[in-house]
């Protein structure tokens, strides 16, 4: 399972959020559009499961351990995501008063510009004994790789390898608070809160990207690339069947996932979409990898190594040395001849796998993929293009 590091300011905000069992990140005011961050906020919240871990992020410190809940609503609806508020996708400066009785999370007037909850309880527990981030990456440096990197954003999804190093040391520094927890986890009445919100819930609050994408469309064109990486995420999340005929199926889909040896983090690469299926019925093994690269409008011959560079680091970073493992996709607007072209003649690799005896193979698993934004649906649509 994933795992949510969130930061917060302060103890009393995270003794607020564990007690509710609920969490809603602060944006800046969108002042009549979305911008990227707000748009990469919304594509984090979008493909979080029910049973992914939560931990909170203060001065250092690393508290943990929550699990995201599924609460249900009218008519048996159910998620561990919703919009605050009915409309709260749409990039308008709502006045407190006119959506106060509709909050499922309220935490007075700035609460119109926490757009988005998500709902979680105890797993075991929330440890008042917060674990050092240096103590933490140094526990099994090998296994971190996105928290190195958790720098000005509200929080970080890290995959489940990353998730278990992180549940490890934090219960292994509170082993004897499992024993006698009282006293030194943090309270909660989860179960309190989220029946009271079951009563309030309804198909309005359901957690959709149409609203944002139609604030960046131009007919079936689309203004932010992030807008579409996160519409790409939510067709891959519900599993949309035209969206899966094309990408397939995934089990963990993350975004902006570093693809870099560790510099600076404002010079890091970073892949726009990537995710793993596992072998079916055997998690944790995964067999095989998404590597997916966005371009909102027409596509560069560059944009054909770019992908490629990320395939490379995901063969090394993940399949040790077997591409066979690893589906990548360019998706734009458009392609030009030039650009089909650079893809059919670099979107290749010999590779050689195995001892006693040796394999060896030649991967072309390189898509191009057009998108168009049908605004009657407020879905977006693929067709893969041939590059022979």
């Amino acid at each position: 399972m994933a795992g949510y590091i969130i930061s917060l300011d302060s103890h009393i905000s995270l003794r607020m959020y564990v007690e509710h069992g609920v969490y809603a990140t602060k944006l800046n005011p969108p002042n009549r559009y979305w911008r990227p961050h707000h748009e990469a906020t919304f594509a984090d919240y979008v493909t979080m499961r029910p049973e992914d871990n939560v931990y909170f992020f203060i001065r250092r410190k690393i508290y943990g351990i929550g699990e995201l809940v599924a609460v249900t609503g009218e008519g048996g609806l159910g998620a561990c995501h919703f919009l605050n508020f009915t409309g709260a996708n749409s990039p308008i400066n709502f006045p407190y008063p006119s959506v106060a009785h509709q909050l499922l999370w309220d935490e007075g007037p700035e609460s119109v510009n926490q757009r988005w909850v998500c709902f979680f309880r105890p797993s075991p527990h929330f440890f008042q004994n917060g674990v050092d981030m240096d103590d933490v990456l140094a526990s099994n440096p090998t296994r971190f790789k996105m928290l190195r990197a958790f720098w000005k954003v509200s929080f970080v999804k890290v995959d489940d390898e990353e998730n278990q190093a992180l549940k490890d040391i934090i219960l292994r520094v509170n082993e004897k608070a499992l024993i006698r927890p009282t006293g030194v986890t943090f309270t909660s009445c989860f179960r309190r809160y989220q029946s009271e919100i079951e009563g309030i819930l309804n198909q309005s609050y359901m957690l959709e990207p149409s609203q944002l994408l139609v604030a960046c469309s131009r007919e079936d064109f689309l203004t932010h690339e992030m807008a579409l990486e996160a519409g790409l995420l939510y067709q891959l999340h519900k599993k949309d069947p035209s969206t899966i005929q094309v990408f397939g199926e995934w089990d963990y889909l993350s975004h902006q996932v570093i693809a870099s040896p560790f510099k600076p983090v404002d010079y890091m690469d970073r892949m726009d979409i990537f995710g793993y299926a596992y072998v079916p019925g055997f998690f944790p093994t995964k067999s095989k990898f998404l590597v997916v690269e966005i371009k909102k409008d027409f596509a560069q011959e560059n944009d054909i190594d770019q992908v490629m560079k990320y395939v490379d680091w995901v063969k090394d970073e993940y399949c040790s040395g077997d591409y066979s493992m690893i589906k990548a996709f360019m998706v734009a607007y458009d392609f030009s001849k030039d650009v089909i072209k650079r893809a059919d003649k670099v979107g290749r690799r010999t590779y050689t796998i195995g001892h006693r005896p040796a394999r060896s193979g030649e991967w072309s698993d390189l898509k191009l993929v057009k998108y168009t934004f049908d605004q009657q649906t407020g879905l977006l649509r693929f067709y893969e293009i041939s590059t022979t």
